[in-house]
């Protein structure tokens, strides 16, 4: 048998090395593409907005630092911005809970055993990727007082025309009603759920004489509670994030029911060119997001039942 040596094993040790160093390197190279894009189009944006959310900043001329007082603008000296904020917690508050309830029911119903379930499941599904553009049109013809579908079906039954999008009564409720029906990507995360919850929990409730009611209230929804969890958060990150559909439908009005807090800070910055303002209104914002977060999982997640864990 051989000996080694002092000389051979460090000798060894710096060949093992240098095949490491070799292999990182190649490696590096493989990720280099991925980590050149996040770092100049994800990571320099973040830090270039909290560097201007600290600055006057109009795109045309240099930023010019100013401290906090955007900031102190924001929660002090405009209070259009408390109006968006309440705005977009009345959506939050309403429309997540709308969102879950719905396409949860609905997951239900298009998990039971019937005719054209295919059909269906699609026909749920398909809003979700339609383009928000075209959805708009569809929907701003819909909610038309003298022409739309919804008016024109009221009419049948001599009610009259509600105006829909031009009511402050009725703007939020309306554009809520637009994100419910667009959500068949969290049906499909709750169908998903729904096919692994095992069959004899089922029958083990029904032996022990539990009605309908009680095997989903029992068995359907702490086995969903992860998917539940997950599409709660996410549709709330979504909808304080909600741009699209109200500055295609409402551009904020009327009288700035429907404006929201994306809309607003698109406004700010691309209307009235208040770079510095908008980069402090979307940091207010991670924040807030964050801080919802937090809760949810504070309240939520100790209720989440996850497969195979211990009671």
């Amino acid at each position: 048998m051989a000996v080694l040596t002092p000389a051979t094993t460090l000798a060894r040790r710096r060949a093992a090395t240098r095949r490491e160093w070799r292999r990182f390197g190649v490696g590096m190279l493989f990720v280099l593409p991925w980590f050149l894009g996040f770092l100049f189009w994800t990571a320099y944006p973040i830090l270039a907005s909290l560097y201007y959310s600290f600055t006057a900043y109009d795109v045309l001329n240099s930023p010019r630092f100013i401290g906090l007082a955007n900031y102190v603008n924001l929660f002090r000296h405009d209070n259009l911005f408390q109006t968006v904020l309440g705005n977009t917690l009345y959506f939050v508050v309403i429309g997540v809970p709308a969102v879950l309830i719905a396409s949860f029911l609905l997951a239900n119903l298009l998990n039971q055993e019937m005719r054209f379930r295919g059909l269906f499941r699609t026909a749920f599904f398909v809003p979700s990727i339609v383009p928000a553009v075209a959805s708009a049109m569809v929907w701003l013809w819909m909610y038309n007082p003298n022409y739309g579908l919804i008016d024109n079906i009221l009419a049948t039954f001599r009610i009259p025309a509600v105006p829909w999008l031009s009511a402050l009564g009725l703007a939020k409720i309306s554009l809520i009603i637009i994100n419910v029906w667009a959500s068949g990507s969290s049906i499909l995360i709750f169908l998903g759920a729904l096919q692994d919850v095992p069959r004899a929990l089922y029958d083990a409730a029904l032996v022990d004489g539990a009605n309908r009611w009680q095997q989903f209230w029992n068995v359907t929804v702490p086995m969903s509670s992860p998917a539940i969890l997950f599409v709660a958060i996410t549709t709330m990150i979504g909808t304080f994030q909600y741009f699209t559909l109200p500055w295609l439908l409402t551009q904020g009005g009327p009288d700035n029911a429907t404006n929201l807090y994306s809309v607003y800070l698109y406004q700010n910055a691309f209307q009235f060119f208040k770079m510095g303002y908008a980069s402090a209104m979307a940091w207010v914002l991670f924040v807030i997001i964050v801080i919802f977060t937090v809760v949810i999982f504070r309240t939520g997640g100790a209720k989440v039942h996850y497969g195979g864990q211990a009671d």
